[in-house]
């Protein structure tokens, strides 16, 4: 019964059937209410909703609080129903330190800490650990997940895009340097001050507050912003594709799987018609095992009549019986 608990709750929580009434169930309420503490948290730093619902944001964290708590814990409980975690100690740790495990034990301390200790100011900057609460949802949101696993099989593809990015920022910054730092020694004063002019132009987003006024500043600031067009469409296009990817993978999982249903429906209906002329089938096969065996008795014993007295062979004697055996058998088909 212990067991038969742990069991049920784990595909409960751990599983996202849609076909599952609990399970569904499960879903919508930790989004919903994951929904609805994110938007009291944003809320609540507007001095217009703060005055008036500050009541109403403190209820919405505490049972949202105390409802993901009793996720995590009951997560804790059944996460040995999985082999991987078997084990009652060292599987919980295990299963405590994966990513999600950590999102969802970070995500609760705060309201501890504040409880905890209300007077010390940084728990107040830690409760901006409440957001991570949103990454939460990959646990029940199909379209979360596939992002991950897109953004997880194109990560080779994304880290060589960063990395040439990379490269191009500071060999850009230095140059940028080199040209700007005596005609704007406040703007172009150090490498790091140029890296910010960079990463604005390289993103094309181009705030305006630092930009090179020299001839040689200005061309390699338009060399840059066109090359950044095209560095950073690289990601979009990588992203994309994966995408593309993980959508066709998908369908044709489900047509494998549609296919599998269809043939294990075919598969029950041909036994079920065996099951029905089993009996029948079984008679005749046993009748044709009968008349086959006298066939094969009256072959015999025609070989040896035939070849009993000249040859003393066995071998020759039985391979005799079987030709005549199969000449009867063709001629009975015909």
């Amino acid at each position: 019964m212990h067991k038969q608990v742990k069991t049920i709750l784990y595909e409960i929580l751990e599983v996202s059937d849609s076909t599952n009434f609990y399970s569904l169930a499960d879903d919508v309420i930790i989004t919903s209410l994951i929904f609805l503490n994110l938007t009291a948290f944003i809320a609540s730093t507007s001095p217009s909703f703060s005055l008036g619902y500050q009541l109403v944001f403190e209820y919405i964290e505490i049972i949202s609080s105390l409802v993901f708590t009793l996720e995590y814990v009951l997560r804790m409980w059944v996460c040995t129903v999985d082999s991987k975690y078997s084990h009652p100690i060292w599987g919980r740790l295990k299963y405590a330190l994966t990513p999600l495990s950590l999102i969802d034990l970070i995500s609760i301390l705060p309201f501890y800490l504040l409880l905890l200790f209300p007077n010390l100011s940084f728990v107040y900057i830690i409760s901006i650990l409440r957001l991570l609460r949103l990454i939460k949802i990959s646990r029940y949101s199909e379209s979360v997940r596939t992002l991950g696993s897109v953004l997880y099989a194109k990560k080779e593809e994304l880290l060589a895009t960063a990395f040439a990015v990379f490269i191009l920022l500071i060999f850009a910054s230095s140059l940028m340097y080199l040209v700007e730092s005596s005609a704007q020694p406040q703007s172009f004063g150090s490498i790091p001050d140029a890296m910010w002019w960079g990463v604005v132009t390289l993103t094309t987003v181009g705030y305006g507050d630092i930009y090179p006024i020299t001839p040689i500043g200005r061309f390699l600031g338009s060399t840059l912003a066109f090359l950044g067009i095209g560095i950073f469409a690289l990601p979009a296009g990588i992203i994309s594709s994966g995408f593309s990817e993980e959508v066709q993978r998908r369908k044709q999982e489900k047509m494998a799987g549609n296919l599998e249903q269809s043939a294990n429906y075919q598969s029950v209906e041909r036994l079920a018609e065996i099951d029905v002329g089993f009996e029948q089938k079984q008679m005749a096969i046993a009748l044709h095992i009968e008349s086959s065996s006298e066939l094969m008795k009256m072959c015999v014993q025609t070989a040896k009549q035939k070849l009993g007295s000249d040859f003393q062979n066995e071998q020759i004697i039985c391979s005799l019986a079987i030709h005549l055996y199969n000449e009867a058998v063709s001629k009975f088909e015909l």
